[in-house]
């Protein structure tokens, strides 16, 4: 699998409407890129423990989904280009079917590996300013999802991103989103199976012993 990157996106922390401070609004980047253990160095997330390095470095969110969200709720201005969802990495032609937990990717000279799906919340609505966009991305299983950065290096927009290895190929980003985050979760061996997964991140298993009882935090 190769795309093309639409944009690479980074932003600072600002404060939203009703809301508290969020790096949720981000901006397409011009030039070589550098990409760390961090993410981009020029990024920045107020919440850490949600949107954390390393294993939730860089967010990727497909361009399409834009389309499908003015469809369900309007022209929605605040989603005004690359980056208007949180995300670091825009491209087409990809999404949460395509992609599994633990896949590797070569994103220019650097190499990312895919560890979670992205858990919608309450920031996402507070900075559209329209409710119901949550229940309804969790209804369909959109979410984007996390990369962790195993090796350093620079990418440009308009590069590729180019699978190199595929992961736990029975557990595309979709089946994992809705097994933990869905209305109807997964099976108790499901979410076993899930958490077991070698490049899974920390904080997916966290979620999952909160669902299995495991008394996780």
């Amino acid at each position: 699998m190769k795309v093309a990157i639409d944009a690479i996106c980074a932003g600072g922390i600002a404060p939203m409407p009703r809301g508290k401070p969020s790096g949720i609004a981000k901006q397409p980047q011009e030039g070589s890129i550098a990409i760390g253990p961090r993410g981009i160095a020029a990024d920045e997330q107020a919440d850490r423990r949600h949107h954390g390095y390393p294993a939730m470095a860089l967010h990727q969110f497909p361009r399409a989904h834009y389309d499908w969200l003015r469809a369900r709720f309007g022209s929605l201005p605040r989603l005004a280009g690359p980056g208007s969802m949180g995300e670091n990495l825009s491209a087409g032609s990809i999404d949460e079917a395509q992609v599994h937990i633990g896949d590797r990717f070569r994103l220019g000279s650097a190499l990312i590996e895919l560890t979670q799906p992205r858990q919608p919340c309450a920031t996402i609505e507070r900075h559209l300013g329209t409710k119901g966009i949550v229940a309804a991305m969790v209804e369909v299983g959109i979410s984007g999802w996390f990369y962790r950065v195993l090796e350093a290096g620079s990418a440009s927009a308009g590069g590729n991103l180019e699978r190199i290895e595929t992961g736990s190929a029975q557990w595309p980003v979709r089946r994992a989103f809705l097994a933990v985050y869905g209305k109807n979760k997964g099976s108790r061996a499901e979410l076993e199976e899930l958490r077991s997964l070698p490049r899974v991140s920390d904080r997916l298993v966290r979620d999952i012993d909160k669902r299995l009882g495991l008394g996780a935090s």
